[in-house]
């Protein structure tokens, strides 16, 4: 079997250089790109997050009879959508005086905020203290103590006790504040940095990249900042722009978003998780309402599932080369639900925000969930192969 396993994982590594290598060519010519990315030297490793290229997920778009485009966040230098909010956080901090060069960021996160502050924090002087959960890929985490990081893993609870993750961070920053001044709390969750990060960037990319042509926005939420800075920006250019949720199994986002009322189904019978991210997917899906998700613009919701995501990572491979985490596709399983409900002649955006490198020790679970006892294909993703084979 070790031979099999090498194979793919050098499979998964090439596909890889070769997606980077297309987009970011000079020989290839993307009409959608920016102008700002057109003949320009970046200044530096901050100046070169964003304006990351749109592309059209073939099999996707095909199988639909939508055009299906996503955002490819994980061209970022720290390889994930919060770069954007890593630089924000920062920058807003240092201006704001509750940062100083020589400082020290602190933030509790599920790994990629971590990554991506502990990424671009050298450039501003800073260092980075995490509190990571223990159940995140361990690539993580390892790759966070390579990019010289303090990284402090703490077993998953709900946010409501004391030991959270979040919780944990928010002490050590008043800790390390209390011994010297200008280190302070990323908070990833209630700082507003995170919207105007996508407000300010990531949603008036996508205007100019579409030429304001798409009728639709999908993305799931975790800190919510990505999809309420979108969501907000794209229907104040065009209020006719559907803008819609896609929430993984144990989040309570979907029932906000389609009933007002937050609360899952074990919940309302009295059932509260031991830990609420009941699902494979990380980063995203939460049990209460951060200030940067409050401001988000949605006309409506959909619920993902496990078996979903781990087959349209698995479809997006073998079909685009297209090699994502599990966030991205639990995005892609939302871009063909919104496919599906709007009807084939629609542009429809979504995020791939990060790939699928920093979650293959989490391949035995994505394993076990497509060939657990019972496991059958989800209806989505097979009406989506039916489609494409037609």
């Amino acid at each position: 079997m070790a031979p099999v396993k090498a194979t793919g994982a050098a499979a998964a590594v090439f596909s890889m250089a070769m997606i980077s290598y297309i987009l970011c060519s000079s020989r290839f010519k993307f009409p959608w790109r920016t102008s700002i990315s057109k003949n320009r030297t970046r200044k530096g490793l901050v100046d070169a997050i964003g304006n990351t290229p749109l592309i059209r997920i073939n099999s996707l778009s095909e199988a639909t009879g939508c055009e299906i485009l996503a955002k490819a966040e994980f061209l970022n230098p720290g390889g994930s959508v919060k770069d954007r909010v890593a630089v924000k956080i920062i920058e807003e901090a240092l201006d704001s005086g509750s940062l100083a060069r020589g400082g020290v960021v602190t933030e509790g996160s599920a790994g990629s905020t971590a990554i991506s502050l502990a990424t671009v924090a050298p450039a501003y002087g800073c260092k980075c203290l995490v509190v990571i959960p223990d159940d995140a890929a361990i690539e993580k985490s390892q790759i966070l103590e390579a990019l010289g990081a303090t990284v402090e893993r703490v077993r998953p609870v709900s946010i409501t006790h004391r030991d959270h993750f979040v919780n944990i961070a928010r002490r050590r920053a008043y800790e390390a504040a209390e011994l010297a001044k200008g280190c302070g709390e990323a908070d990833q969750f209630e700082n507003l940095a995170n919207f105007r990060a996508h407000y300010e960037g990531t949603g008036p990319e996508i205007w100019e990249q579409t030429g304001g042509n798409l009728h639709a926005f999908v993305a799931a939420a975790g800190t919510g900042g990505t999809i309420a800075g979108v969501s907000r920006f794209l229907q104040e250019k065009n209020p006719n722009i559907k803008c819609f949720l896609i929430d993984p199994p144990g989040s309570g986002l979907f029932n906000k978003v389609t009933r007002g009322v937050m609360y899952t189904r074990e919940e309302a019978e009295g059932r509260r998780l031991k830990n609420p991210f009941d699902t494979i997917t990380e980063g995203i899906g939460i049990n209460r309402l951060t200030k940067n998700f409050m401001m988000a613009k949605l006309d409506g919701a959909f619920r993902g599932t496990d078996m979903e995501a781990v087959e349209m990572s698995r479809f997006l491979l073998r079909n685009d080369g297209l090699f994502v985490g599990s966030s991205s596709a639990m995005n892609c399983v939302g871009a063909v639900r919104v496919a599906e409900s709007l009807g084939p002649g629609h542009t429809i955006v979504t995020i791939l925000c990060d790939n699928g490198m920093r979650h293959l020790s989490k391949s035995k679970d994505w394993t076990s969930i497509a060939a657990g006892p019972g496991a059958k294909r989800s209806e989505l993703t097979t009406h989506t192969l039916k489609l494409q084979k037609k």
